[in-house]
């Protein structure tokens, strides 16, 4: 293995690069409204074909998904100065805003709340340990709880700041899988997948139509600024579909995956303009099922062992997307990102590669080696 190829385990967030903050007041929207309309012609035209590659240079400042989502103002300027320092790395599509305050907020409606360990982010501890439990509780709408309205407050004060000049996403959208494992521990929500699968579908599509009330009204805050399918993927006003965050599906067969959670993923990709999966780690063997689920259009995953301790195979993942018109984006970390994107990329690929080179120099060249891979047959 190559030097400095493997999981930092030791930075509290590998893919952070250092930026400085900017006050919103001093940030220069024109000239990011400019670069940003300057990439808007090769996403439409990647978007109509049948392969090609888009590049992004994620840039994500330290703290933001972490303590710093409890200060409003504290997160936005940080957030305008990774803007900022994106404009310094070749890519194809631009960086945007995202009002974060944790992935936990569906505790709130059940009576649930956050804690904040010690420069960490938000936590909620689990309050049930069955599903019939939950479903004798009549939970609050996302709005009305303390986390929810934060957020809402939080994509006000964005707004208002930027005057939709740049882009904005809604926040971190986690799938019904995962939201309900902050409700019920993890090994009691899987002892319900054979205990009550019934109970558990039912389940999976109320916490959906609670996060499907709440997108609604974040949507219409963001309006025509807004960048889909949001947080840990490449996202613009032109790309579409939500992001869904659905860890928890590696662990679940794919058979009780369509009995008790697929549905409440297909109903939320439907309402909002087409469903993206994304799941860390090595998620291979649930390509097929993935491929299968209604309205999919983009799938997320890692691939260098910097970037995720248990990345997927290229060889994998190329094979089994080249054709299928679902769009892959694959995050690639560290000295062996060309090689891993060569080995991912052949014609009849949508490939989003989305790279984290140290330097502006290294961001050119691997740009310029990604476009030239266009073009092999």
């Amino acid at each position: 293995m190559k030097e400095n190829s493997t999981f930092q385990y030791d930075k509290r967030d590998s893919q952070s690069t250092i930026v400085y903050p900017i006050a919103s007041e001093k940030f220069d929207y024109a000239a990011y409204q400019e670069y940003d309309a300057s990439l808007a012609e090769r996403q439409q035209a990647f978007l109509k074909a049948d392969s090609g590659i888009l590049v992004y240079r994620r840039v994500r400042a330290d703290g933001v998904f972490y303590d710093k989502c409890q200060n409003m103002k504290e997160s936005l300027e940080l957030q305008l100065g990774a803007l900022q320092k994106s404009l310094e790395y070749q890519a194809d599509i631009a960086n945007f805003l995202e009002p974060w305050y944790g992935i936990g907020y569906i505790a709130g409606c059940f009576g649930g709340t956050y804690e904040f360990p010690a420069g960490q982010a938000p936590v909620v501890k689990p309050m049930f340990h069955t599903i019939a439990d939950l479903l004798a509780v009549d939970p609050k709408p996302i709005a009305q709880t303390p986390m929810g309205r934060h957020i809402l407050e939080m994509t006000e004060y964005f707004m208002d700041k930027t005057k939709g000049r740049v882009p904005v996403s809604m926040t971190d959208i986690q799938a019904p899988v995962n939201m309900l494992s902050y409700l019920l521990p993890i090994t009691d929500l899987f002892m319900e997948v054979y205990d009550d699968p019934e109970g558990l579908a039912e389940a999976s599509m109320l916490v959906a139509d609670l996060l499907a009330e709440f997108l609604e009204k974040q949507r219409s805050i963001i309006g025509d600024a807004l960048a889909a399918p949001g947080h840990g993927f490449a996202s613009s006003r032109i790309l579409k579909g939500i992001g869904l965050s659905d860890d928890n599906s590696i662990m679940v067969s794919e058979e009780d995956y369509r009995d008790c959670f697929q549905c409440a993923d297909e109903k939320l990709g439907d309402r909002f303009g087409g469903l993206v999966f994304h799941s860390c780690g090595n998620w291979e063997k649930k390509i097929p099922m993935v491929k299968k689920m209604n309205g999919i259009i983009m799938a997320d995953g890692a691939f260098t062992q910097q970037t995720d301790p248990s990345p997927n195979t290229p060889e994998i993942f190329r094979d089994a997307f080249t054709n299928s018109g679902i769009i892959l984006n694959a995050r690639a970390v560290g000295p062996d990102a060309e090689e891993t994107f060569s080995r991912l990329y052949q014609k009849g690929m949508k490939l989003i590669a989305v790279t984290y080179c140290e330097t502006a120099e290294e961001q050119t060249r691997l740009y310029r080696k990604l476009h030239e891979m266009e073009t092999r047959e």
